[in-house]
């Protein structure tokens, strides 16, 4: 009888821990203007009561891992994402698995070059077909730029000519290409600028893709770290790759690019940023889409380019980052027929979550998109801006249907 008694006590003391978690969630949210059982279009519907204490106990992980399995819904995800950091609200619930993450980067480098091969394998070798269905024919997995576009091709083509404009690229200039992805913009910048380009990616998917792609170009694509890198050229250009660079190795790549810059040259660098510093990211983020990356801050993307680097022209434009965004959800969900019996539900919850949580993330302008152009001494006389309309007389590109299929 006194076990008995002892157990339904414990039992009562659970129960009384959900309710307080569910009060706690509830007001929480109310603070965002989000109901839980509301009508709105980023209320949440909760299927199962076990989510309150899951994320009371593993914060930003357990809010993920929960929509994963089904524990609840929202009728607009990236309107749920959107409020709840406008609000702040990933700051009122914390937990282990962040400070942990926190230690580790920290006491670790999470950015190593054999990590970084590890990131490759997780993200960026799912497959060629999957990512040409949800980024489109060009193959770019980086911000669009919307300004005079108005689909996601001619935004991703306008993106590569405001680089090439901001880089004043000339025929027969030398380009390194860090982190090159598919070979978007290094075959963009060979075939429309006459460019000599040596490009630098470590997975295999994409090397591959990107090979094949730029052949009989004056492109040479290396699979390689871009620590690797070797050579002067005329312009440097890294094109989302920052994030996967890490804190701890900001400094050593800036030097790295700076050795491999000529004296009159630029260099582009277009990253996603965050609008505080941090040595690791979120914990959900960390163990399903990108482990080991981090968003720079301009803090310590200053700090890593000082006495290396002028800043000649800086831009932020992370709204485009979140239509970007949109328009990649909706190929995913278009084209998600091809690909449920390969990856299941689960799968296709967990994209959801991420690319619409990232789209609320640079709606609320708790992300940023920045691109800024550095030289080694500064140019005489100034930086001469260029003006956001990219674009060109001809265009030949942007009236080509490139269709890429797998080999």
């Amino acid at each position: 009888m006194g076990g008995f008694r002892v157990r339904q006590l414990q039992s009562k003391s659970r129960r009384r821990s959900s309710a307080e978690a569910q009060q706690f969630i509830v007001d929480t949210l109310s603070r965002a203007d989000i109901t839980v059982g509301g009508t709105s279009p980023g209320d949440i519907q909760v299927r199962d009561n076990r989510f309150y204490d899951r994320v009371i106990a593993e914060g930003s992980l357990g809010l993920g891992e929960s929509y994963m399995d089904g524990w609840w819904d929202a009728q607009r995800l990236d309107v749920f994402f959107t409020k709840c950091l406008r609000a702040r609200l990933d700051e009122q619930v914390t937990s282990k698995h962040g400070f942990l993450l926190y230690l580790k980067s920290i006491i670790l480098n999470m950015q190593s070059r054999s990590r970084s091969r590890r990131v490759a394998q997780a993200h960026y070798n799912l497959g060629n077909a999957f990512y040409a269905d949800m980024l489109g024919p060009g193959m770019h997995y980086t911000c669009a730029f919307w300004e005079d576009a108005e689909t996601l091709k001619e935004a991703q083509i306008a993106k590569c000519e405001l680089i090439c404009k901001k880089l004043k690229l000339q025929s027969g200039d030398s380009l390194l290409d860090v982190g090159c992805g598919w070979g978007g913009f290094a075959e963009y910048a060979a075939r429309e600028y006459g460019c000599r380009v040596t490009a630098y990616n470590i997975a295999e998917e994409q090397v591959r893709f990107a090979k094949k792609r730029c052949k009989g170009l004056d492109v040479d694509i290396v699979l390689d770290d871009y620590r690797c890198a070797k050579g002067k050229y005329d312009k440097i250009a890294s094109i989302g790759m920052f994030e996967h660079v890490g804190p701890k190795n900001y400094r050593t790549a800036m030097e790295l690019l700076e050795r491999c810059l000529k004296e009159d040259g630029l260099f582009l660098l277009h990253t996603i940023g965050s609008d505080a510093t941090q040595m690791a990211t979120d914990p959900w983020v960390d163990k399903y889409i990108f482990p080991g990356g981090v968003l720079p801050s301009i803090q310590k993307i200053a700090e890593a380019a000082e006495k290396l680097f002028v800043v000649e022209h800086f831009h932020s434009f992370g709204q485009d980052y979140d239509k970007t965004l949109m328009a990649w959800h909706e190929n995913f969900r278009n084209s998600w027929f091809k690909y449920e019996n390969q990856y299941g539900e689960r799968f296709f919850r967990m994209w959801s979550y991420y690319l619409l949580g990232c789209a609320g993330a640079f709606r609320a302008r708790r992300n940023q998109l920045w691109q800024w152009v550095l030289s080694k001494r500064g140019i005489p006389g100034g930086y001469d801006a260029v003006s956001w309309s990219v674009k060109r007389d001809s265009a030949p590109l942007a009236e080509r249907d490139h269709k890429y299929a797998e080999s």
